[in-house]
């Protein structure tokens, strides 16, 4: 809860802030602001304002790929976005995004569009994230005096589900949760979880861009949260290879115009929406595994040891297939998209996972038979695997005209260019690992 409401005063409401800190998500889903007063923001950026389209034409660590020119363009703010800002008193958090040329390469726009496609179906759906992530005991200086290697983590007794780690850190865990709560992001669950560092959080379920929304400000509140307390928040799919795979999973489930949950049929089954819902996610898959898996290290973690799917697979309950069909209990029949990491761009994962699951519906597309709910430690037999990195994926993605289709074909080539060059950025650089199994005997 605020600070406000723990002196029996009334919440902040976000609209009558002072300071507004204006969010534009980039192309690989982070959120980039400025910090502005009330007065510039209603005169210069609520009425509208601009934006240097570069956003859309560099990558996560700031280096340019996309052509010239860089110029100015319109934003228009989200009027439905606002939300209480938790580290500064009187301030809060409004999305803007473009309204010009680059509304086309914007992820959360694609989101949007999906939506509406929905709502145009008469559907309507509920999503919710769940992350896993690891806190080290580094501050931003330590982490890179260390270069990233051999850092010290936080809960180094902590087992998975742990009570005693639990009642140990309640305090700290506490404290995060209040100041999601201070940001209006609620968990419904928060807590302890794979081994030493490893804490894990499932939001509430909500509609599908309240829900992206949620979890991009969930994780750069809990990010600035423990880099306040001199430690560091990781949410890299795998950090290192003794680290456990970390998921960024997608809750998605959807009603018809009256209402009803059309995933639900049966204990143990599908719906016939629901398996052409299936059907579209799973024959699409292996052409977009860019948009839910984004990033080089979200392909670290879809190895052996880690129950991360490696197949365009689904089960009936089972956690080590693409999708996990859960229709028990009855009254709450939904799907689970296990193939984001904890790295994931939430607009974009979610909107593959809606745009491709109504393509299915419409096309009638039936899914591949359900598989046994077994071990991942290979890819199952007579599947045809996912794109192994993301060069791969983004190459498979370039070449999908139902990808362009469904999602816009100038994102599709903006983001295919970016997804080549982060592949690119990084395929010089050379790991310990490498150093240490070639140095001496090449």
């Amino acid at each position: 809860m605020t600070n406000e409401a723990m002196a029996g005063k009334p919440a902040l409401d976000p609209r009558a802030a002072k300071v507004f800190h204006v969010v534009l998500p980039d192309i690989d889903g982070g959120l980039r602001e400025r910090r502005i007063s009330r007065e510039t923001f209603e005169t210069s950026v609520r009425r509208g304002g601009s934006f240097c389209n570069v956003l859309h034409k560099w990558d996560a660590a700031d280096n340019v790929f996309g052509a010239a020119p860089y110029q100015s363009e319109e934003v228009a703010v989200d009027e439905t976005s606002y939300r209480p800002y938790p580290f500064e008193r009187d301030a809060a958090w409004v999305v803007s995004d473009f309204s010009g040329p680059s509304a086309a390469t914007s992820t959360r726009n694609v989101l949007i569009r999906q939506i509406e496609k929905a709502a145009k179906a008469g559907f309507t759906a509920q999503a919710a994230f769940e992350f896993e992530w690891l806190v080290f005991q580094e501050n931003a200086d330590t982490l890179r005096q260390k270069g990233y290697q051999d850092l010290t983590p936080f809960a180094v007794d902590n087992r998975c589900w742990d009570t005693l780690s639990g009642a140990i850190n309640a305090p700290l865990i506490q404290a995060l949760e209040e100041t999601l709560a201070e940001a209006d992001v609620t968990t419904a669950g928060l807590g302890m979880e794979l081994g030493k560092g490893c804490l894990e959080a499932t939001l509430r379920h909500t509609d599908p861009l309240r829900a992206a929304d949620d979890a991009m400000f969930f994780k750069a509140a809990t990010k600035a949260f423990f880099r306040q307390r001199n430690m560091s928040a990781c949410f890299m799919a795998q950090s290192d290879a003794a680290a456990p795979g970390l998921s960024g999973h997608i809750q998605f489930s959807m009603l018809d115009s009256q209402g009803h949950n059309i995933f639900a049929a049966g204990p143990g089954q599908l719906s016939e929406a629901g398996r052409h819902f299936v059907g579209g996610v799973l024959k699409l898959l292996p052409e977009a595994l860019a948009l839910p898996a984004h990033t080089v290290n979200a392909y670290r973690r879809m190895t052996p040891g880690n129950w991360a799917p490696r197949t365009a697979t689904w089960s009936l309950g089972g956690y080590t297939t693409a999708i996990r069909a859960v229709t028990e209990p009855l009254a709450n029949p939904r799907l689970e998209f296990r193939i984001p990491a904890a790295d994931v761009n939430p607009w974009l994962a979610l909107s593959f996972f809606l745009g491709a699951g109504l393509w299915g519906i419409e096309n009638r597309i039936e899914p591949p038979a359900p598989v046994p709910a077994t071990g991942n430690e290979s890819a199952l037999p007579g599947l045809t695997p996912l794109p192994r990195d993301l060069y791969s994926a983004a190459q498979a993605l370039a070449a999908s005209e139902t990808a362009k289709t469904l999602f816009g074909a100038t994102f599709v080539d903006r983001f295919v260019e970016s997804r080549l060059f982060e592949a690119e950025a990084l395929r010089k650089a050379v790991s310990v690992a490498e150093k240490s199994r070639y140095f001496e005997s090449a």
